[in-house]
């Protein structure tokens, strides 16, 4: 993302503390969201290392400057301040694969006002689509009970950017591979894939189509068995193929279910594979699930042994926003908050911390003592990244150890969020101040 990546809104309001002389006033914002999308149990922390990145190499080219000049809005003095700025802020932040719940700060912004500003908009759409397909994905990983979960869905997702980021996401909520090639390249994770209807139907043959494929890729052989008939074909054709691989000292590894009722043609498609002693071949059910259909299935002990998913997953169809905010909390170190007749929409002043203990968290300011563990974690001192980047692989793995642990507790209602007494007080003085 470059510079531009923002709204106009936050260069003017840049060009107006410039002009009042408050650019450099040291600022702290916090982001986070109000309420969780609706249908997720567990919200996840996603997109802070490339949300970091963007910080960190933050700057205006002259290509930008152009852009800005032309629009005939800013001064020449302010455009020539832009033409010197470095992001040169603290961001302290919950680490990705987290969950996190509402009113809970997922970063904490400490900058020049002016820098703090501008890169609200970038900072909140990193976060929150990545969030919101990580805490999708957590969820079918749960719904799926340890069973593997793949990422199909760059083809339906909201152009190139939004398939990256989206199966940057999947993995980290728990997704075991990605379809997309290049997420695979970027991310260094496994990418999967069989083949579609189109290679079936290029051939005379369904059976000569399997059989194809199976010359190609004799030890990656899965086999898309609905393009015609399921249990009258697909399946026995995908069957002799498996018996011929066997006599040439291959495996077929799988079958892929896609159109359908993939319970009733699961059932029967693994007693024809069992009685035909290929009980160590896989099924993979596709075709429009979602975490609903995967827990369905699993409830009623269908034996599906993988799932993939795509449009649900990388479009978060049941609510595709998680509506995140970016609020000023403190300003030359005196706490501001923003009031409102919406109870929700009031927010907390002062620089805050997160603690979490065995049953739920506590919301407090920074600079409490308090037991648990301190959520928010020093990610860049002075406009400098302090830790390097972690594999997506230690990420996903956090990811699953933490939501397995939170999410029971989530679910049964025994998870608790709270301000602490001192952040009640502080919201409680400061709102008194400013009503006055």
């Amino acid at each position: 993302m470059r510079a531009l990546f923002t709204d106009l809104y936050e260069l003017t309001m840049m060009a107006g503390y410039f002009d009042a002389g408050r650019a450099e006033d040291e600022a702290t914002f916090d982001l986070y969201f109000r309420q969780p999308p609706a249908g997720v149990d567990l919200v996840v922390a996603c997109g802070l290392d490339p949300a970091l990145d963007y910080l960190q190499d933050l700057h205006f080219t002259d290509d930008d400057l152009s852009y800005l000049r032309s629009l005939e809005l800013f001064a020449a003095d302010f455009l020539e301040y832009l033409s010197q700025l470095r992001f040169a802020g603290d961001v302290w932040a919950i680490p990705e694969g987290v969950p996190v719940f509402g009113d809970e700060p997922m970063l904490r912004v400490t900058a020049p006002l002016a820098q703090a500003q501008l890169v609200e908009t970038a900072l909140l759409n990193q976060l929150c689509y990545s969030s919101l397909v990580a805490s999708n994905a957590s969820q079918l990983t749960a719904a799926a009970r340890g069973k593997s979960v793949l990422e199909f869905g760059a083809r339906r997702a909201h152009g190139p950017n939004g398939a990256l980021t989206g199966a940057r996401g999947a993995i980290i909520g728990g997704c075991s591979a990605t379809s997309n090639v290049e997420a695979g390249r970027l991310f260094g994770v496994e990418v999967s894939g069989t083949q579609a209807h189109a290679w079936i139907m290029a051939f005379d043959s369904e059976l000569e189509a399997f059989r194809s494929y199976a010359r190609t890729f004799p030890e990656h052989c899965v086999l898309l068995v609905d393009t015609y008939d399921t249990i009258a074909s697909g399946v026995p054709n995908a069957i002799t193929v498996a018996q011929e691989l066997a006599a040439d000292g291959g495996a077929l590894a799988g079958i892929r279910l896609d159109s359908g009722d993939l319970a009733a043609l699961a059932v029967e498609a693994r007693r024809m594979l069992d009685d035909a002693g290929f009980a160590d071949v896989t099924i993979l059910a596709s075709g429009d699930l979602d975490a609903a259909k995967v827990a369905d299935l699993e409830q009623r002990d269908v034996p599906i042994d993988g799932y993939g998913v795509g449009t649900s997953l990388l479009t978060a169809r049941q609510d595709p926003a998680l509506s995140g905010v970016y609020k000023l909390a403190e300003i030359h170190g005196s706490p501001v908050m923003k009031l409102s007749s919406t109870a929700a929409k009031t927010t907390s002043p002062g620089r805050k911390q997160v603690w979490r203990g065995p049953t739920g968290d506590v919301i407090g300011l920074a600079d409490e003592q308090r037991d648990g563990r301190e959520l928010l974690v020093e990610a860049m001192r002075a406009g400098t990244r302090v830790a390097d980047p972690q594999p997506i692989s230690a990420i996903r793995a956090r990811c699953l150890e933490e939501t397995a642990a939170v999410r029971p507790l989530v679910l049964s209602g025994e998870w608790t969020v709270r301000r602490s007494s001192r952040l009640e007080s502080l919201r409680s003085a400061t709102m008194a101040r400013l009503r006055s």
